[in-house]
């Protein structure tokens, strides 16, 4: 089944980039990029700001007159960076790990971060039109934000003008209903503990050999599922099989546990360890094949804005292209030479303290920037494509990062062992340094773009100006960057982190784990000390190709099954519990849809369509509310949290229960989980149609 795509709707030229608006998405920006920062590093915990922004902006813009949807659209576009660029803490702890710091340099973190997020706005519109306007697929954040505001919108200007809201009351009941059942789940299970999040079973299959039967239980992800279509869905469940059912039963049982160790906790290190390189390359293999598909259309794309932009001084043209502009050229090229200099800046003072000669450094320097820009558009396409498949929140930025780290490290050593720089430690720790601050680079660049296709995608369906929100998301970018280096100090000054305190006699088991900077450190140094096992990375390479010729075979000879080989790779890649509610979802709106065109055959001939339409539009704005629900539910808890935490009390504030709870949290969770989908089947199949109203 194709995902059900959402109805674009044009509004009139309406006020977009404005003080107010610029003004709020830069509190909400600070305070949630804060917060995901210092979330994401010591409890692990973060959030997706997109959709709680648009809420926000949505209240309290509408106590101003005048205030509009493209108003509120471009403040959550603005504020979304504050859930992506803070993924930059899946890889700058490693320079403190690594000792090549000491503290988070306040310039030097700004301008790296500055300049990654904006190249990756700046690289994501060569494939606006590609992968956003010209393709089916979902982009299920996008579009639930979307939903949001429309239904607002249309909501407050029913009241205003004192017409019949019922029909746009019906589409807020709708999100309201999905909302409140996410909100209380996620309340119970990630405030409360008295539901699980979460649920694995471990099975032996035979005397070391071990694997698990994961179930997660998140409404959010259960939406997305129901919204992202089919064969993203199976997919993801091959990939999953491929690692749970293959991979890592295979490797426990060739490899040894450690001392002590629980067959549990062995599974988990071999997956982490081993199984997640195949999934990094596979996803390297499938984005190189996404790369090349996507080529053609985005050179096509780059030639349609080239001449919207040229002939746009007519007031037809105007009219014609105002949903449909980007920034014109020399914007881009302003820009692009402000991020250029930004760089250079940044890696001169980094590559500086190691005492090289001038003509060494200057190699460094411009090889370093252009390893940084060739692979962030890579990656740009690669993460864009991702957010389409399956959304910004669940998409594997960390495997991105995999990919950057080897591409930087492999780059670096060719050069150092040129001019002899592994001579000493002093050597080597600053080529291993220089790789992760360039990996630093496309780990932003791969945040920004994960997260601006879908921002592009929401202002599509309803009718916002491209270039006016890829200006909202450099802003976003660059307010973002102020907060990431006064927060990282803070907590490290506070807990250090794994294997780098910053002051003797502090407490180690309080120490910040930031697991994937440590994985990508050690990444690097298996690199340049030649350790590094690359026989996982190559053997995701295999999987990748199979699964690309699968999907060529599969696309040439059936019109709906297709296998994308990216999706595949984010199965072997991501933890298998964020997986089953994917899947579970989207088999369900499959069966869903097939009972849907079956039932509008007997009780609606010669309407089917508007019927199938009908019942599907209530189920994406329910699914909608389930995505904002625990988005939301999420951002009151890591408030309370921080708020906790910061005053010296628990990382669990709202915990009604201890962990002996578990078993009954457990089977609390499974039963609510099972109830909601029943809730939100029923919700769609129960919509009543007749043809003179297609709407209720």
């Amino acid at each position: 089944m194709k995902s059900q795509s959402s109805q674009t709707v044009t509004y009139p030229a309406l006020p977009e980039l404005t003080i107010r608006g610029m003004v709020l998405g830069a509190l909400i920006t600070v305070i949630f990029t804060a917060s995901n920062v210092y979330l994401g590093l010591k409890v692990g915990l973060t959030f997706s700001s997109s959709i709680p922004a648009a809420v926000i902006s949505m209240a309290i813009l509408r106590m101003f007159k005048h205030s509009n949807i493209l108003e509120n659209n471009m403040v959550q576009t603005q504020a979304s960076a504050a859930g992506t660029l803070s993924a930059i803490i899946f890889i700058l702890p490693g320079l403190l790990m690594l000792g090549y710091w000491q503290g988070f340099p306040f310039w030097e973190t700004l301008v790296l971060c500055a300049c990654g997020g904006s190249l990756g706005v700046l690289f994501t519109i060569p494939l606006r039109r590609a992968m956003v306007v010209n393709s089916d697929l979902p982009y299920p954040e996008g579009r639930a934000a979307a939903e949001i505001l429309k239904v607002g919108n249309d909501l407050r200007q029913a009241k205003e003008s004192s017409t019949d809201t019922a029909k746009t009351e019906t589409g807020m009941k709708d999100i309201l209903g999905g909302t409140a059942l996410a909100g209380f789940t996620s309340l119970c299970a990630n405030g409360f503990h008295i539901f699980s999040a979460e649920l694995n079973h471990w099975v032996m299959l035979g005397k070391t050999s071990v694997t698990q039967l994961p179930m997660g239980f998140s409404m959010a992800l259960l939406g997305a599922g129901y919204l992202i279509g089919i064969a993203s869905g199976i997919a993801i469940l091959v990939g999953t099989l491929l690692a749970w059912a293959v991979f890592v039963p295979y490797l426990t049982s060739i490899l040894s546990p450690a001392d002590g160790q629980t067959a549990a906790a062995f599974a988990n290190a071999v997956w982490a360890q081993k199984v997640r390189f195949i999934g990094a390359g596979c996803i390297g293999i499938a984005a190189v094949w996404t790369l090349i598909r996507l080529a053609k259309p985005v050179i096509d794309g780059i030639k349609m804005s080239i001449y919207a932009i040229r002939d746009n001084d007519t007031a037809e043209k105007k009219a014609l292209h105002h949903t449909d502009i980007d920034m014109s050229p020399k914007s881009v090229g302003l820009v692009f030479l402000a991020i250029l200099i930004g760089l250079f800046g940044t890696f001169y003072s980094f590559v500086s303290g190691a005492g090289l000669p001038f003509s060494v450094s200057l190699i460094y320097i411009v090889v370093g920037i252009l390893i940084a820009i060739l692979m962030g558009f890579f990656v740009a396409a690669a993460c864009g494509y991702m957010a389409g498949l399956i959304g910004t929140s669940a998409s594997p930025i960390s495997g991105i990062g995999i990919l950057g780290i080897l591409i930087s490290s492999l780059v670096v050593l060719a050069i150092s062992s040129s001019f002899g720089v592994f001579a000493t430690p002093e050597g080597t720790k600053f080529a291993t340094a220089l790789a992760i601050f360039i990996t630093s680079v496309i780990v932003s660049i791969a945040s920004i773009s994960n997260d601006n296709l879908q921002d592009l995608k929401t202002g599509h369906l309803v009718g916002a100006t491209p270039w006016k929100q890829q200006v909202a998301l450099i802003l976003g970018s660059i307010i973002g960057a102020f907060a990431i280096a006064p927060v990282l100090n803070l907590l490290y000054q506070a807990y250090g982190f794994t294997g780098a305190m910053p002051r003797a006699g502090m407490d180690a088991s309080q120490a910040l784990s930031a697991p994937q900077a440590t994985l990508m450190t050690t990444i690097a140094q298996g690199i340049f000390s030649s350790s590094l096992d690359w026989n996982y990375i190559l053997l995701g390479i295999g999987v990748g190709i199979v699964a690309i010729i699968l999907d060529l075979i599969l696309t040439k000879t059936t019109k709906s099954l297709t296998l994308p080989p990216l999706a595949v790779g984010m199965g072997i890649y991501l933890p298998p519990t964020l997986e089953i509610p994917l899947v579970i979802g989207s088999v369900m709106g499959y069966f869903v849809h097939r009972y849907l065109k079956r039932r509008a055959a007997l009780r609606s001939p010669g309407h089917e369509e508007e019927d199938v339409e009908a019942c599907s539009h209530r189920g994406v704005l329910f699914a909608s509310g389930l995505i904002v629900g625990e988005s939301l539910m999420g951002v009151i808890i890591a408030m309370l949290i921080v708020v906790s935490v910061t005053s010296g009390g628990s990382e669990n504030p709202l915990a009604l229960v201890g962990k002996d709870f578990k078993s009954v949290a457990d089977i609390l969770g499974l039963i609510m989980f099972i109830v909601s989908i029943v809730l939100l089947v029923r919700h769609i199949i129960t919509t009543k149609f007749t043809p003179q109203n297609t709407n209720k």
